[in-house]
């Protein structure tokens, strides 16, 4: 079951905003027990890299040992607004 998440975005006229998006990587949802025809999960619950930014370490998880496209990506839309005086 997915959950439903609400972004609130304020607007102001009176300054500047940029717009950030925070990625987030939850739980692994890698059939292990496909090539038998059946369906098992591990239940890693979030991804955490096992390398750097920007090696090829950085795309395994330390806790599953599965790629970072296993893990299903959340993404957080916020409006960061900055006014001026």
């Amino acid at each position: 079951m997915m959950k439903k998440r609400q972004v609130v975005v304020r607007r102001n006229t009176g300054g500047s905003s940029t717009r950030t998006r925070n990625i987030r990587y939850v739980e692994c949802q890698r059939n292990h027990a496909a090539n038998i025809g059946g369906y098992a999960v591990d239940g890693c619950r979030e991804f955490m890299a096992s390398g750097e930014d920007g090696t090829t370490a950085a795309l395994t998880c330390a806790a599953c040992g599965c790629h970072r496209n296993f893990h299903r990506r959340e993404v957080d839309v916020g409006e960061v607004v900055s006014e001026s005086y």
